[in-house]
This record gives C-alpha cells, sequence and structure tokens, in this order.
C-alpha cells in the first residue's frame, strides 16, 4: 500500500496504553479454555468461574491487606465458593441463602478479629468492605455460572455463555477501538482519564448489534431484546471499570496484580463482566422460562 493511501487512514488519538501482541496472546489462551468450557458444559464451566472467583478474590483481598484492611482471606476465600456452588443444584435460592450466610458470618465474626477481650478496630469500615468484595466478586459471578443452567426450546446453556461472552467481546473490542482513534471527551475524568464518551459509544454499538444478532440467530427470539439486552450489557460492564478504577485510585495501584501479561491482574480482566453478567442473566433467564 502506497503511502499516500496511507496517509488518509485516521490516525490514533489516543496510545493503547499495552502490549498489543501479548494482550491479543494473552486474551486468546483465556478465550481457548473459557470455550472449552464452555463446550464441556456445566460440568465445566462452573469450576471456571469458580477458579475465577478463587484468583480474583485473593488478588483484591490482598490489596486491601496492604492497605491495612483486616479482612479475613481463607473465610472469604470459603464463602465466596459456597455462593457458586450451591447456585448449581438451588439457583438463585441456594446462591441467596449462600450470600446471606457469608454476610453473617462477616458481620459476626469481625466482631471478634482481636480475640474476645480486645474491641474490634474499623469495624465498620473492614465488615462493609468485606461485604462489598462478596458482592463484587462471587455474587455477580454466580450470574455467569447459572447461564449454563439456562435451557429453552432445545436451545442449550452453552448458546446463552456463547451469547453472552460475544456481547462482552463486541462491547469491549468497539469500546477500545473507537476509544483509540476518536476519544476525546472523557467521560468520568475524575475516576477513570482514559475512558471517554467515544468508546462508550463504541461499546453501545458493538453491544447492542452483536446482542440482537446472537438472541435472533442463536437463541431464536425477537432481535430488539437482544439489542436492550447489550446496551444493558454495556452500561453495567463500563461502571464496573468505573467501579474498579476508583476502588484502584483508592489504594493506589494501577494493577490488582502481575498475573496476566499486558493485562494486570484477572480482576482487571473481569472488572466489567461481572455486573453485566447479572444483567445478562436476568433478561436471558426470562426469555428461557
Amino acid at each position: 500500500m502506497s503511502e499516500a493511501k496511507l496517509g488518509h487512514l485516521p490516525k490514533p488519538r489516543n496510545n493503547p496504553g499495552r502490549n498489543l501482541p501479548v494482550a491479543i496472546g494473552v486474551g486468546a489462551v483465556l478465550g481457548g479454555l473459557s470455550l472449552l468450557a464452555v463446550w464441556i458444559g456445566p460440568v465445566g464451566w462452573y469450576p471456571l468461574v469458580a477458579a475465577a472467583v478463587a484468583v480474583a478474590t485473593w488478588e483484591v483481598v490482598a490489596r486491601l491487606r496492604e492497605h491495612s484492611y483486616h479482612i479475613p482471606r481463607m473465610p472469604m476465600l470459603l464463602l465466596g465458593q459456597l455462593m457458586v456452588w450451591l447456585s448449581w443444584p438451588f439457583g438463585t435460592t441456594g446462591l441467596v441463602a449462600a450470600y446471606v450466610a457469608a454476610v453473617l458470618s462477616i458481620m459476626f465474626g469481625r466482631l471478634f478479629y482481636h480475640g474476645r477481650t480486645t474491641p474490634p478496630q474499623n469495624y465498620l469500615r473492614d465488615t462493609a468492605m468485606s461485604i462489598f468484595v462478596l458482592t463484587w466478586i462471587p455474587l455477580f459471578a454466580s450470574f455467569a455460572a447459572m447461564l449454563s443452567l439456562i435451557s429453552s426450546d432445545g436451545v442449550s446453556g452453552s448458546l446463552y455463555i456463547i451469547t453472552f461472552m460475544l456481547c462482552v467481546v463486541a462491547s469491549d473490542t468497539g469500546g477500545f477501538i473507537a476509544g483509540v482513534m476518536f476519544g476525546s471527551h472523557p467521560m468520568a475524568p475524575a475516576v477513570s482519564p482514559k475512558k471517554s464518551w467515544e468508546g462508550f459509544a463504541g461499546s453501545v454499538i458493538g453491544g447492542s448489534v452483536t446482542g440482537a444478532l446472537t438472541v435472533s440467530l442463536l437463541l431464536g427470539h425477537e432481535w430488539w431484546i437482544g439489542a436492550i439486552m447489550g446496551v444493558g450489557l454495556v452500561i453495567c460492564a463500563t461502571l464496573g471499570d468505573l467501579v474498579e478504577s476508583q476502588f484502584k485510585r483508592e489504594l493506589g495501584i494501577k494493577d490488582m496484580s502481575n498475573l496476566l501479561p499486558a493485562h494486570g491482574g484477572l480482576m482487571d480482566r473481569l472488572d466489567g463482566m461481572l455486573p453485566s453478567a447479572m444483567v445478562t442473566w436476568l433478561v436471558l433467564s426470562v426469555l428461557g422460562s
């Protein structure tokens, strides 16, 4: 291609901010593992979600403990697993029961964190943060796990998971491309200076179009339902990104960990997927009922 033709291509307004070849390679590996788990079914999908919950919880709790928060690591990991696994045989009933049990365990256990004879320190702060983490990671992730249990009119749960995954990928890709190429109007500069309205528009287009196509072609429902679901997914994913950005800003860290090259920690990849999984499950479970 000649230099004259190249000169007509739009130049990116912003730096991607990461090693794209490495990031794409890591993303391809994660995507391959996810597709394998989807193909196996709930027997493969549930362990994958449970493992992701454990790693993400470990990352977040570790960062909080480094900044003087007294968060019980092992109870948080075990309670998170309880929430995920009880949602398999008992659905939302099991999930809610496990979540309530987890909250009560944290509320009561934190009273005696320093023993019976020493008054608790920073009780409200640490209890609130522990409940926040339980909600943010295992509660929302359980809805992603339960996508594998939806089935209707011969449509397997695997197709519902694929619908969710394709919408997330389309949202991320559309937002990334639009943000890098055209981003110039910050959405929430006090929280995340790099997130732009142009990037959000790209996410909305990618998520809604993909939602319309997948819900129509894969699940056999009206396309406009998928478009609405896609927009809801994008809104929750964007707000999830902003929540994690503020979380890291208050702790003064760039990434949750260095587990994934060119990505940061696992939680840095799940931040938008977790709340959007709840919206996706809500819409798709209604369709599958």
